[in-house]
């Protein structure tokens, strides 16, 4: 943090608050709603083999298959070089890779499933929206990415039909209940509240959020929408495991809802909590390391909740009725 003290420049370092992860997931899911077929890899040359964990490799492929992409698995030379030398660790990684690759293929039907609507952002080519998308996803608010040139009809579950960043925004997206966007506020609409950075206008029956810039913090933008749609009406959520990243889906089966959660720092071994928008009467953990589960639910408001007994590197939670 800055500040100014007699006119200098003071600078304060502090503990951060929160891990920050660099997840790819996204991406697949962006490429896909864009047509793109959603495989992640590294171009040549690009990729530093500098002390780079030997599991990496398993998180990009778990990453890529639940957002319903692929990844190459090009191992690191330092990865490949402690397979030849047989060196424990590598050894281990490997095995490790080789169970969950088998265990993704095996489930696959459970991933890469329509997001649950009610964080639903507008797509296009280009950094502003994929930026966005990426910061929506990290921060938990579990969107669901569409195409802009495809705005979902109202009344679709959608809660917040995000279309900040694009070009232009589609006439279509008014329709929706609340909108938020960072271009010019349409005619018509009248000012109800005001803030700092960001106007509430009343539409018709259509709110409309609009924040007076393009958004320069896509982190922040995202906490902002997570404020909007409420933590009782997000589709996901997550407690004290601030290195994983939900994201809600619809089931295979009507009447189903699936959380997944990827865990990108170290194994969390005590409970966590997380919550699914919908009421649902049975809950199933599935993971690569072990046996399904099933898990106690808890009916709150308009979500379902459940404990999870740990974390490793990916819990698939299965609701139904």
């Amino acid at each position: 943090r800055r500040g100014g003290a007699r006119g200098r420049d003071i600078e304060v370092a502090s503990a951060s608050r929160e891990p920050w992860v660099d997840a790819n997931g996204y991406l697949a899911a962006y490429d896909r709603a864009l047509g793109g077929a959603g495989i992640l890899g590294y171009r040549a040359g690009t990729r530093m083999d500098i002390e780079v964990p030997y599991d990496t490799a398993e998180l990009a492929l778990i990453e890529a298959r639940v957002a319903g992409g692929n990844y190459v698995v090009d191992l690191p030379p330092r990865f490949r070089a402690g397979l030849e030398a047989k060196e424990a660790k590598a050894v281990a990684s490997w095995a490790s890779l080789v169970k969950t690759a088998a265990w993704l293929k095996e489930n696959r039907s459970l991933m890469g499933r329509p997001a649950m609507p009610e964080v639903t952002a507008l797509v296009e080519p280009g950094g502003a929206t994929r930026e966005l998308a990426n910061l929506l996803y990290r921060r938990g608010a579990s969107p669901a990415l569409v195409s802009a040139a495809r705005v979902p009809a109202p009344g679709a579950g959608v809660v917040v039909l995000v279309a900040a960043g694009l070009k232009q925004v589609p006439e279509a997206a008014f329709a929706h209940s609340t909108v938020v966007i960072d271009s010019p506020v349409p005619a018509g609409a009248k000012l109800v509240r005001e803030e700092v950075d960001r106007g509430f206008y009343a539409m018709g029956k259509t709110t409309v959020v609009a924040y007076k810039k393009k958004i320069a913090d896509p982190s922040e933008f995202a906490m902002d929408t997570i404020d909007i749609v409420t933590h009782k009406r997000r589709a996901a959520r997550l407690w004290n495991a601030s290195s994983a990243i939900p994201l809600a889906t619809l089931g295979v089966r009507p009447g189903e809802g699936i959380l997944q959660i990827v865990n990108y720092g170290g194994p969390a071994r005590e409970e966590l909590q997380a919550r699914i928008q919908g009421h649902f009467a049975k809950a199933t953990l599935l993971c690569p390391e072990a046996a399904p589960r099933t898990l106690a639910v808890a009916r709150r408001g308009s979500g379902t909740e459940v404990f999870l007994p740990s974390l490793q590197r990916l819990a698939i939670v299965r609701f139904s009725n």
